[in-house]
């Protein structure tokens, strides 16, 4: 990730900080598309339809994905494979 592509990110970041409080009420949960030149976003159910919906909008540009409501957007967990819970 270069320098630019950090700038991009924390552009992206900021204006979806902006528009958060406004989604809220009617998205919490969805995914977020923002293209961090225009300003612009598309929601989505999830990452695929955001990015879907995006690229139909905005051909040949970078997005930055956020959830609304959620500090990310993905959780990571460890889990146990069935063999190990049987034991």
């Amino acid at each position: 990730m270069g320098k630019d592509d950090i700038q991009q990110f924390k552009r992206g970041a900021r204006l979806f900080q902006k528009i958060q409080p406004r989604l809220l009420p009617r998205h919490r949960g969805k995914i977020v598309a923002v293209e961090p030149e225009s300003g612009k976003y598309v929601i989505g159910t999830d990452e695929l339809d955001a990015a879907r919906r995006a690229m139909a909008i905005f051909p040949n540009k970078i997005f930055d994905f956020f959830r609304v409501g959620y500090p990310t957007v993905h959780k990571f967990r460890r889990l146990k494979s069935r063999a190990a819970r049987i034991r």
